[in-house]
Formats: C-alpha cells, structure tokens, sequence
C-alpha cells in the first residue's frame, strides 16, 4: 500500500520546514518570539482571518487555549501569513534537496495525487492544496509534500475521533519524531498530569492509524502501479536527501 509505505517519509519532510531556519526568518517578520504564534498564523492562515476556534477545529491535536493565545498573538493578516509560511515551505525545499536531481518528476507525482483527492471534511488540506506550485521542481516537492501532510494529518484527526480517543490520548500514544508522548503533549499545550495510556487506549490508536492508511489509500489509485512504485522510490530518496546528517 502506497500510503503506507511513505507515510513516514511525508509525516517528516512535509512537516520539516516548521523548524528550519527558513521558518524562523519568517517568525521574525511577525514581531512575536517563539514557534507557537508563526506556527499557528502560518499553517492556519489559509483558513482566513477567522476566530481561534476554527483553527483549534482544523489543528485538531493542540490544546484549545494554546491555539488562541498563538493565534491571537500574531497581527499580520492571515492571508500574508499563509504565503509567507508557503514562502518558507518553498526555500526549505530548495536548500534541502538541491542534490536530488528528480524532483521534477517527483512533484508531477505528488501534484496528480493531491488534485484527485477528496477534500470533504479536510479544510487544512484544502486551503492548503488551493496555494499555487511553483515552477520549480524543488520547492514543489516540498509544497506539494506539506500538502499531502495536510490530507494526511486531517484523515487522522477523522479516524481517531471515530475510533473513540481523544487528541490527547492519541498525542500521548504517538508522540511525534522529536519527543516522546508526554513531551509532545507539553509541546502542544496540554498541561500535567497525563493520563496514563493502557493497552486499550493503544489498541484504539492502532486501529485509528490503520483506518487512516485506508482512508488515504484511494487518494493514489490516480496513479497506476507503476507510478505508485515510482512515487514511493522518490519519495524514499527526497527524504534521505533532505533529511540525512
């Protein structure tokens, strides 16, 4: 299953550029220290300039209050916010992956998957996906990966409510590439103490984790078996590239 198989590689690329120094340029421009407020009117401001809890709807795994004071912090319009973040998003992808020569192709692939997909019940994905790509290969891998994220991250937040967790309880069990389950939660805004995650819980965020591979998996079908080989070899190489020390 093609969703399955670059899940790690889209989770990590597409979600890279957040704390590149491209990212941290663009936090600058808005005057507010630290990663919550460029995050949050960044990443959200393809939603418009729209209250805090239509964001913290769309985040989905944030703590309520650390979304609004995030998002309230931030004074530039959400509009600008979002093609500057978009801006960042594009120069990672240029600087990292100026040594992977097919990402030409590699953005002609991801561009057919995410223009098929179905964006009901996903508006991340959907402002997201309406951005334009660039012209160059580059930055449209990274863009275009960031996206896919998007499609990827909402279809989660959908499979675990419907497998019964909370966003909590889901943070606690994955917790992300950077930190254990109780860092990210803190990193998120959730404050102690934790709940303790049992075999149940776990079991409920395998089943969700499995309901989201197969909610993705149609979003390739637009790509035939050849293409979908294809896609996951690149896929594979543009992360070792970027990402590899």
């Amino acid at each position: 299953m093609t969703s399955a198989a670059v899940k790690q590689q889209v989770l990590e690329l597409g979600g890279a550029f957040m704390i590149s120094r491209e990212a941290r340029a663009f936090g600058e421009t808005t005057g507010v220290a630290g990663f919550h407020g460029a995050y949050a009117r960044g990443r959200g401001g393809v939603l418009g300039d729209v209250d805090a809890d239509v964001v913290t709807a769309a985040f989905g795994f944030f703590e309520p209050g650390c979304v609004r004071a995030a998002w309230e912090s931030v004074q530039m319009p959400a509009a600008d916010a979002a093609v500057n973040y978009m801006l960042a998003c594009r120069g990672f992808g240029q600087r990292k992956l100026a040594a992977f020569e097919q990402s030409d192709r590699l953005a002609e692939l991801l561009r057919r998957v995410v223009e098929a997909a179905p964006s009901t019940g996903l508006p991340l994905f959907a402002g997201w996906r309406a951005m334009p790509v660039p012209e160059d290969g580059r930055a449209a891998v990274l863009q275009l990966t960031h996206v896919l994220r998007e499609l990827r991250g909402g279809l989660h937040l959908v499979a675990v409510t419907a497998n019964g967790l909370t966003p909590l309880q889901a943070i606690l069990v994955a917790g992300s590439p950077i930190y254990d389950g109780p860092g990210h939660a803190k990193f998120l805004g959730w404050a102690e103490p934790f709940e303790t995650v049992t075999d149940d819980v776990r079991g409920r965020w395998e089943a969700a984790e499995k309901l989201t591979d197969e909610l993705i998996a149609p979003c390739f079908d637009v790509l035939d078996e050849k293409e979908r080989d294809e896609l996951t070899v690149l896929m594979l190489e543009a992360h070792r590239v970027a990402l590899s020390r």
